[in-house]
């Protein structure tokens, strides 16, 4: 068993508010995890370094990254990782914290999770058109233009739906989802 750090209280909540936390005290700083993420290169910091900061007691830094928003739960760093970090949940943890004491950066980051969120709970998955169209006019409308004719092709050429489709077992999902919220207040 691995001892508390009364000196690092940042550290003892993320551990605390993590399913699995403990494990962070047990990080070899391998580098893994940043090297196999694929939003690892529009990060801050890559995990390995951010879970340094976060052993280091660095709080505000760490919440003002934009790292957890950057990741995008693909689980890969998880899977990989040789001492069985949780790491995309930590990554859940510091981005509910970083809400919670309104200390997140003023990135597009939160805004463009909270619109993926609410596609999934309206279709039970992502919509990336309207993902990609709702971002854009909130935060870069003028940029839409520059990118309209690869989501056009992406369309006329089936890789991206024009419309959102709703999966079967939606009232299951709303089900999962609203324990999900229920157990993350309670966090």
């Amino acid at each position: 068993m691995h001892r508390k750090s009364a000196s690092n209280p940042f550290l003892e909540e993320v551990v605390a508010a993590t399913p699995g936390g403990e494990a962070l005290r047990t990080c070899l700083q391998c580098g893994t995890c940043g090297g196999s993420c694929p939003s690892g290169a529009d990060m801050d910091h890559t995990p390995r370094l951010l879970f340094a900061m976060v052993n280091g007691g660095l709080r505000e830094q760490v919440l003002r990254s934009n790292t957890p928003w950057y990741c995008v739960s693909c689980y890969y760093c998880t899977v990989r990782c040789p001492k069985e970090i949780p790491i995309t949940e930590i990554m859940y943890t510091l981005k509910r914290r970083a809400v919670r004491e309104g200390v997140f950066d003023d990135s597009t980051a939160p805004d463009f999770s909270k619109t993926f969120i609410r596609w999934v709970e309206d279709y039970g998955r992502s919509f990336e058109l309207g993902l990609m169209g709702v971002h854009m006019i909130r935060h870069n409308p003028f940029g839409a233009f520059k990118i309209m004719d690869m989501g056009v092709g992406m369309v006329t050429k089936g890789r991206m739906a024009f419309a959102p489709t709703r999966i079967k077992g939606m009232d299951g999902l709303k089900r999962i989802l609203a324990k999900a919220k229920e157990l993350e207040a309670q966090a």
